[in-house]
């Protein structure tokens, strides 16, 4: 049983509700059809109804919930709350009005309003679009001081992670995390390889040395020597390895070599990279070359979850991102 299958038999043991905005998309309308003829979740798609079964030609949504945001009775309570969520912020009740006529606004506020548990966007819409309203209206998780994002990747290798499934982060979201911000993104990490895998986290803070192996510079291997020196002030817990070179967090015959004391180097399960260059080559480089199954990114710290796709997806990937977002909404 592959890594989303094992997601979506958990999620069927809580069904979620999450919603689907970009429902104008074919993409996202086959997506919504096997989501539901699979179970793990219920979807609600925003749109007139005529407008989506034309779109979506021979593929039924008689048994889908559609919702078309200007009809809906609960817009009006919608719009006073968004108002009152971001009236400091300079919100007005025609700014809001006007907000709502937006499907990724609308579909935010149903998650903070608790009409919804999740949310799937961006086949069509940027990572910005898609974002910026869960952090302008649901925020952040309690104690939780940054969102970052991560990838799961399976590889054909069980040698690598944990039977071949590690976690790649942040390789979507934050340009140039600081110390402190890469050591809460360890944090996050560690969270959520618990929640999903319920096996014992094993991070590695990537860089281009091995415990001061290449000369020092500012701002690269030193950044990661000092949020691993952080992240163990704040968790000393947790089983961290840092600064570290990819081989030798990974491969044991190496890590024997360059960090032989470790109980990390050689069997890391999580992969911190320093910034976003290096995540978002590193994980399509192991998606390209090892013909790796790559879900994500997904984002970590959001109060409830919000998920963004890449605008290449297909209706499969979509699936999978769901399949997770209903798992994190559990």
């Amino acid at each position: 049983m592959s890594f989303i299958d094992i997601i979506k038999e958990k999620a069927k043991s809580n069904i979620k509700t999450i919603v689907l905005p970009e429902s104008t998309d074919i993409r996202v309308l086959e997506a919504a059809r096997k989501i539901t003829n699979e179970g793990f979740a219920k979807v609600i798609l925003l749109g007139n109804r005529e407008e989506l079964q034309n779109i979506a030609g021979t593929i039924s949504l008689n048994d889908i919930e559609i919702i078309e945001p200007s009809k809906s009775e609960k817009l009006d309570n919608y719009i006073h709350n968004l108002y009152e969520l971001r009236k400091e912020k300079g919100m007005t009740l025609e700014k809001a009005t006007e907000t709502l006529k937006n499907n990724i606004y609308y579909g935010t506020m149903m998650i903070k309003m608790g009409d919804a548990d999740g949310l799937v966007a961006g086949s069509v819409c940027s990572t910005s679009d898609t974002l910026r309203p869960s952090l302008q209206i649901v925020k952040t998780k309690p104690n939780t001081k940054l969102v970052s994002s991560f990838f799961v990747m399976n590889v054909n290798n069980p040698e690598f992670g944990d039977n071949g499934t590690m976690l790649f982060s942040d390789c979507g979201l934050n340009v140039n995390p600081s110390a402190e911000e890469l050591s809460e993104i360890a944090i996050s990490s560690a969270q959520t390889w618990k929640d999903m895998f319920g096996t014992e986290p094993r991070i590695a803070m990537l860089s281009y040395s091995t415990h001061g192996s290449a000369p020092a510079v500012e701002g690269m291997n030193v950044k990661v020597q000092e949020a691993t020196k952080i992240l163990r002030e704040k968790m000393p817990d947790l089983k961290v390895e840092g600064e570290i070179q990819l081989d030798a967090a990974i491969v044991p015959s190496v890590a024997k070599i360059k960090a032989p004391n470790s109980e990390v180097a050689g069997k890391a399960n999580i992969l911190i990279f320093p910034d976003i260059n290096a995540g978002n080559i590193g994980y399509k480089l192991v998606q390209r070359f090892a013909n790796a199954e790559a879900y994500g990114p997904i984002t970590q710290g959001i109060a409830k979850p919000v998920n963004d796709l890449s605008r290449g997806c297909s209706s499969d990937d979509i699936v999978g991102v769901v399949a997770i977002t209903a798992f994190q909404a559990k």
